[in-house]
């Protein structure tokens, strides 16, 4: 790489070493998704990848899921060095504890030093994986009711040494096999991930050699100045405000009986190109498994914002300086101590607290911010475990057989597939067939239900109905269903998505409502029906333009009823637009609002 060795980076080497840099990210990625174990690695694909700078600031997150990395990966870092002055080249450590930086427990997170031939610390890759079990009491990752860690039962590893001179610890592997249900899965997994990380090992050390080891660090002070830059031109377009959203989560066991307001004030200064999020306004941790790590408290309130910016902005730690994060000890949003459960802090209550900096973000200015996303954890996102009447071997994994939930933007329709907004639409959904191939489960319908949209100017997705049931032997399916009592709201006169649903279809076929927080036995026969919340709109229905109404007829999406009862849109037996009656409708309708 000519020109680049020894040099301060202009537009066009930061522009090439930030290629090379996603391009050994992308590298991991793949690694991951191509030897992972479990199906929550090779088919959903729920794990990130990352690069940290030696000083554990976030250079690169190209192939991270938003809440995996935003914020926590420097925080893992800063952790290894503390507790592991000395580090050197081989080395590698296992990181999931909740109180010192990561997500949440269920993500097992590999921490690899890139250490070069002097023995100098230069930079860290990351590698954070969802297992499909870690060892909770029930068999499922996100344990809802757990009242403390303890109940949650988990085995935690607060950056442990797992790996010296290249090889794994033996002592460390033993504990994982004995706690966890399907031991050899895990090992698949973790292996996995010690490839992942070592594929950016390998590949950095390379790139150090190349172009030496100042001319990426460098880079690394060029691309957080030209970041935050950025940033800065994308806050200075925002228009000056101050404004709250209170986002509200379904009772679950262990909250109070009307469920948990979630509340973030955030202020614009375009003037200082800073803006401000505070979530001091909320309760404190409740006996259950939805609070916050402080990682997820933090990267909450910055994918609110960049749902809400310009897309192209870079996100690593020189934009991240011109956003400010106000958490208090103790909070549902905050920052946790030991023995607090924050199993699900990925999921429910993180998406509450990213729904109010977006939607606050609306209610500043049209044309700004989003509509909350669908909920997640419906039972088409359960934990199904059991003994498989084929080969009689236990078996247990997370399915991602059907997730909608998408929220309107200020600028168009929704993202479809989006399992939840910290997820950011980045896990896949699993095909039928493969999940019918590795598990004794039949899956007897997937489908969107029309009409449920958030309907809007922008519309949000429609909710997903998935039924399946199991195979030739019982099968316990566990999930954490929000967004029934709440479902997903609309900002700017856009209306709210569908809510959620969770029913067991009886081998008599009665129909029984379930708990949203669910770990049931499915006997052969019995269907589990699940229904996805669907995601808000964004802006009045009667607004959208009557073509993409047309089309969402057309598509299925919507009925012609739902068309002219909700947006004023008049079609005709000849899927025409009825143009005369459609103004009609839209003028009555205006003159009503007024």
């Amino acid at each position: 790489m000519i020109g680049i060795q020894g040099s301060k980076p202009d537009g066009a080497k930061l522009a090439i070493l930030n290629s090379r840099i996603e391009g050994i990210a992308k590298k991991m990625a793949n690694t991951l998704l191509r030897t992972g174990r479990s199906g929550v690695l090779n088919r959903a694909r729920d794990f990130s990848v990352c690069v940290v700078t030696r000083d554990a600031r976030l250079l690169s997150s190209a192939e991270g899921l938003p809440i995996h990395v935003l914020v926590g990966a420097d925080m893992m870092c800063a952790a290894m060095c503390r507790f592991h002055p000395v580090l050197k080249r081989g080395d590698a450590f296992l990181h999931n504890s909740p109180y010192h930086g990561n997500s949440h427990a269920g993500d097992h997170t590999l921490i690899v030093p890139v250490i070069d031939s002097s023995g100098e610390h230069q930079l860290s890759v990351i590698a954070k994986a969802h297992q499909a079990d870690i060892g909770n009491s029930l068999p499922i990752t996100l344990h809802a009711s757990a009242k403390d860690v303890y109940e949650e039962g988990a085995l935690i590893f607060p950056c442990v040494k797992v790996q010296e001179n290249y090889k794994t610890i033996g002592d460390f592997q033993r504990m994982c096999e004995m706690r966890i249900r399907v031991p050899e899965q895990w090992r698949g997994d973790f292996l996995a991930m010690v490839g992942a990380a070592r594929v950016g090992e390998r590949e950095f050390l390379a790139l150090g050699d190349e172009i030496g080891w100042e001319a990426i660090h460098s880079f690394s002070e060029s691309w957080f100045d030209y970041s935050e830059a950025r940033m800065i031109d994308a806050i200075r377009a925002m228009p000056i405000g101050r404004a709250s959203w209170t986002s509200i989560h379904d009772p679950f066991p262990g909250t109070p009986k009307d469920g948990v307001p979630i509340k973030a004030t955030v202020e614009i200064r375009p003037d200082e190109a800073t803006i401000d999020v505070d979530f001091r306004d909320n309760i404190d941790n409740l006996p259950c498994g939805l609070n916050l790590t402080e990682a997820c408290s933090r990267t909450a309130a910055m994918v609110g914002i960049f749902n809400s910016i310009d897309h192209t902005v870079p996100k690593n730690a020189g934009s991240f300086r011109r956003i400010r994060v106000q958490l208090r000890e103790g909070a549902v949003v905050g920052i946790p101590r030991h023995p607090v459960s924050t199993s699900l802090s990925t999921t429910n209550i993180a998406d509450n607290a990213a729904h109010c900096v977006q939607c606050a973000i609306a209610e500043i200015a049209d044309g700004y911010g989003m509509a909350e996303n669908g909920y997640p954890c419906a039972p088409s996102m359960a934990s199904v475990s059991g003994v498989d009447p084929r080969n009689h071997k236990p078996y247990i994994n997370m399915i991602f057989l059907g997730h909608s939930g998408g929220a309107a933007s200020s600028r168009a329709d929704c993202w479809f597939a989006v399992p939840h907004v910290g997820n950011g639409g980045l896990c896949w959904q699993d095909s039928v067939e493969l999940d019918e191939l590795y598990h004794p489960l039949v899956v007897y319908s997937r489908h969107i239900l029309p009409d449920t949209e958030g309907a809007g100017t922008f519309r949000g997705a429609p909710s997903l109905y998935v039924e399946y049931g199991p195979v030739g032997a019982p099968m316990d399916a566990g999930f954490a269903s929000a967004g029934t009592i709440n479902p997903a709201r609309g900002v700017r006169g856009g209306l709210p998505g569908g809510p959620s649903g969770q029913f067991l279809r009886r081998l008599d076929g009665t129909i029984d409502t379930l708990a949203q927080f669910s770990v049931i036995t499915l006997q052969p026969g019995e269907r589990m029906m699940s229904r996805y919340c669907g995601g808000g709109g964004y802006g009045p229905p009667m607004k959208r333009n009557p073509d993409a109404v047309l089309h969402d007829v057309e598509e299925g999406w919507i009925t012609r009823k739902r068309a002219a009862d909700v947006y004023g849109v008049v079609i005709d037996d000849a899927s025409m637009i009825d143009v005369p009656l459609t103004h009609f409708r839209r003028s009555a309708a205006s003159a009503t609002a007024l």
